[in-house]
């Protein structure tokens, strides 16, 4: 289960480091690595703020709103 989490991660952030970096450079690698981390950051914060995202989306955390 786990390594089809790191599997899909490593799959986004290698198409995100290509758009910067030739898939043929010698540090592609940690330029991908590094895109993960950034992913993770925001998956993980997607998660902790969804309740606050959620209500900003449906209008209700909205001020000056009638």
């Amino acid at each position: 289960m786990f390594n089809w989490l790191v599997r899909i991660l490593l799959f986004l952030a290698g198409i995100v480091a290509a758009w910067f970096v030739a898939p043929d450079s010698s540090n592609f690698e940690i330029v991908q690595m590094g895109f993960a981390l950034l992913l993770v950051a925001f998956f993980i914060g997607l998660a902790a703020f969804w309740p606050n995202i959620s209500r900003w989306f449906a209008g209700s955390g909205r001020q000056g709103s009638n």
